[in-house]
């Protein structure tokens, strides 16, 4: 009898209101929680820009091996991505909030203990499928942390927190590497995780609101299991074919991507049938200006990561430039993305597509911009010939990202919203994966570092001719987004 008196009198203590000052810095501490998990990805989405000459030399890795690295991660989002907001409507969004921070601490520690590119690779898959099961759940949470009448002061300071920490990241990186904390040179970066992960770990714990979920949510693992395989027979290829010769087995492994989407849609389709829901609803798929919407993401983050890689590569590979340098220069992309984010912004509802089209036109002055400098500048370019192409790229790819999506669904009915959203983030990562397996492997077949190593491949110059190519084939790709645009619906969906 005095247990249960005590637990009524708890009870009776836990149901007092709590005070509105009290209540409002517990929701703001919660914010902060669900802000250090979204850092955690943009930092680990961008490192490997700073960070792989360094991981070359220390792992001894080749140039798909590398490539593997920075594609592994972002295959493994887009997987994961297909599956991870159900997840969170089944279970809970903060439970599976909670479960990705964890996985995505062991992945960080996994990646920083590595001890071969194999482990390393084991390790980005691991932080991808983390990363994917978190990330959907962070828009949802501040939803529920928030009242209606202070949902748009956190996202008011959502943007410039998430603008700034893509600002900082290649800068931050670099620097780290170059003070070689404790000797862990590049293992720092995924070092620096664990105390920001423990932080969202702790306080996300403790305040962040607990939803119960829906059972009734039911899972698709065969389809999930089915567009995982199609999306490696897809990007192994590209990746490994360099390194095998184009071999015919090769070009066979991505010809079998076809067949087995095909098994895919048949899968999808029975589940409708059955009355289950589909990983991707076809009806979607129905609407042209969807469908080129689709291809317009696959083709514009392709770009846009797989250019960023190179740059990178080509700064401290090609010029000899320290890892805090090149993270000084590359930060000049995420300054003019800063900006133009702004832009976009407002041309969301204002301007509509036309606002795509000029974002490219500006990218691609930027890349010609950086073209014709480097060409000019020979060997040993210098920040005349790089910041200004670079800054511009950045710009024109600010006013792309904040509108993309809400146009691209601007002819989605309601109750297809949440199926195209998903599968659009979804692709967004396939397509970085695809950027990376293009433009890195030209990029690599140009520099040909297997020839004499860096060091021979710089001095013979050869790392011109490698950006070279590259920004020429990124400018093919802006001039197909360009083309597709034009299909894209002219107004954004409001209220996406």
């Amino acid at each position: 009898m005095t247990a249960t008196l005590d637990r009524a009198a708890a009870a009776a203590v836990d149901e007092r209101p709590i005070p509105s000052s009290t209540a409002t810095r517990r929701r703001w501490i919660g914010f902060a929680a669900v802000l250090a998990a979204m850092i955690m990805d943009i930092l680990d989405s961008t490192i490997v820009n700073v960070a792989a000459p360094s991981i070359q030399r220390d792992l001894h890795t080749s140039p798909s091996a590398l490539e593997w690295v920075a594609a592994a991660y972002t295959l493994a989002i887009a997987v994961g991505l297909l599956t991870g907001g159900r997840l969170g409507d089944r279970y809970g969004r903060k439970r599976m909030l909670l479960v990705g921070l964890s996985g995505f601490m062991i992945g960080s520690a996994a990646c920083a203990f590595a001890w071969s590119p194999s482990s390393l690779i084991a390790a980005r898959v691991v932080q991808g499928l983390a990363a994917a099961l978190l990330t959907p759940q962070t828009f949802g949470l501040i939803r529920d942390i928030f009242p209606p009448d202070q949902i748009g002061k956190a996202f008011a300071a959502f943007g410039p927190v998430i603008g700034l920490s893509t600002v900082a990241g290649p800068v931050v990186a670099g620097l780290l590497i170059d003070a070689d904390p404790f000797g862990t040179g590049w293992r720092s970066l995924f070092l620096i995780n664990l105390p920001l992960g423990a932080f969202a770990l702790a306080v996300g714990a403790r305040v962040l609101p607990a939803g119960g979920g829906r059972r009734t949510v039911r899972l698709d693992a065969v389809g999930t299991a089915l567009m995982a395989a199609v999306s490696l027979l897809i990007v192994f290829p590209l990746v490994d074919g360099r390194a095998q010769g184009w071999p015919a087995w090769i070009f066979a492994v991505l010809a079998s991507a076809a067949p087995l989407l095909a098994v895919f849609v048949v899968h999808q389709r029975r589940r409708v049938r059955r009355g289950a829901t589909p990983l991707v609803e076809f009806s979607v798929l129905a609407k042209r200006s969807y469908v080129s919407g689709v291809a317009f993401t696959l083709v514009f983050f392709g770009s846009i990561v797989g250019f960023g890689l190179t740059v990178g590569l080509f700064l401290q590979l090609g010029l000899g430039f320290s890892p805090l340098k090149a993270g000084l220069y590359t930060a000049a992309l995420a300054v003019g993305a800063f900006f133009g984010s702004g832009v976009g912004a407002w041309a969301t509802t204002n301007v509509g597509r036309p606002i795509l089209h000029v974002g490219l036109a500006i990218m691609a002055a930027g890349t010609t911009t950086l073209l014709v400098s480097v060409h000019a500048a020979g060997a040993n370019p210098g920040a005349a010939a790089l910041l200004p192409g670079l800054g511009i790229y950045g710009l024109g790819m600010g006013m792309i990202f904040v509108p993309l999506f809400s146009i691209i669904t601007g002819e989605i009915e309601d109750h297809e919203v949440g199926s195209a959203s998903g599968l659009l983030e979804a692709l967004q990562q396939l397509g970085a994966s695809l950027g990376v397996a293009v433009l890195a492997t030209l990029f690599f077949s140009r520099f040909a570092p297997e020839r004499g190593g860096p060091v021979a491949a710089a001095a013979a110059g050869r790392h011109v001719g490698a950006i070279e190519a590259t920004l020429s084939v990124s400018l093919v790709l802006l001039a197909v987004a360009f083309a597709v645009g034009w299909l894209l619906p002219r107004r954004a969906r409001s209220g996406f």
